[in-house]
């Protein structure tokens, strides 16, 4: 079966159709969300309160409805304008932006408090156009990423490598451009279960904890992510999510605060009856 990179350009391949095959699939849903929550487990985010982080190839916003989830607050990056339609269809609260990650980020110094990637790494090694070469297009991007990143934050990257050399190629660069970390494989010894993570250091933060790589999961951890695990635990012990009910007050005032913060200017005033019930009208 042909690899999608090799079939066409991202922002070809996931076009209306395929999009939205790729949103409504339930089983890429419930991988997605998995590896979302690995990545963010990776990030080993200790300060309880919400981080900014930016979801590095957003598509339609899956990974972003897991970090809705924490409380986190994110901004996503996609080549593909039929996967950012959906996105917006779908009222995600992160900020979307249409943007060739190859040729850069364009984001201040020390915006993020880390970053998180889900299938998207692999394209970057694709010369899918004369132009594009990929050892000019992973430096770009990551001399860019680092640049925007906290010093001290993280950056987890699941992707699908075609070989060692992709592998090689990815890690090298990364580390030229002032990354550290490395590779972490979980269930190394599966074809099936197999996932390459790359999980980057941007600097060491002022008076912070020594990085260090977290090791990979194995065939004698239980089956799934502990994060997830703590999760369906969560609900089977009827643990609420922190992520507010829709249609609640706070969920409504965190909605006006989101549109406020993105420039809109229509957005009416928080009162005392924002998200109070009305009696039914006869």
């Amino acid at each position: 079966m042909s690899r999608p990179e090799h079939i066409a350009p991202p922002e070809l391949f996931y076009g209306d159709t395929e999009a939205e095959k790729y949103t409504r699939n339930s089983r890429i849903a419930a991988i997605q969300a998995e590896m979302t929550m690995r990545a963010v487990e990776l990030l080993n985010i200790t300060d309880t309160s919400p981080q900014y982080l930016l979801d590095i190839g957003c598509g339609s916003g899956l990974s972003g409805e897991i970090l809705d989830e924490d409380m986190h607050i994110w901004a996503g990056v996609d080549i593909a304008p039929a996967m950012l339609d959906i996105a917006v269809e779908k009222d995600v609260e992160g900020d979307l932006f249409l943007q060739d990650i190859g040729q850069g980020l364009g984001f201040r110094p020390g915006t993020f408090d880390g970053a998180i990637s889900v299938s998207v790494l692999q394209w970057l090694c694709n010369a899918d156009k004369t132009e594009n070469k990929p050892r000019y297009r992973l430096q770009r991007f990551f001399s860019t990423l680092f640049m925007a990143l906290q010093r001290g934050a993280r950056a987890v990257f699941q992707f699908y490598p075609e070989n060692d050399g992709q592998v090689e190629l990815i890690m090298g660069t990364a580390m030229k451009c002032g990354f550290t970390g490395g590779l972490v494989v979980d269930y190394p010894n599966s074809k099936k279960a197999r996932k390459f993570y790359l999980c980057l250091f941007a600097g060491q933060a002022p008076g912070g904890p020594k990085q260090e790589l977290p090791q990979g999961l194995d065939a004698e951890t239980p089956t799934g992510v502990s994060y997830t695990q703590a999760r369906i635990q969560n609900q089977r012990n009827g643990k609420k999510s922190r992520k507010p009910v829709k249609n609640s007050a706070e969920w409504i005032l965190r909605k006006k605060e989101l549109a406020r913060k993105r420039g809109k200017e229509d957005v009416p005033l928080d009162s005392r009856y924002t998200g109070r019930k009305r009696k039914p009208r006869f």
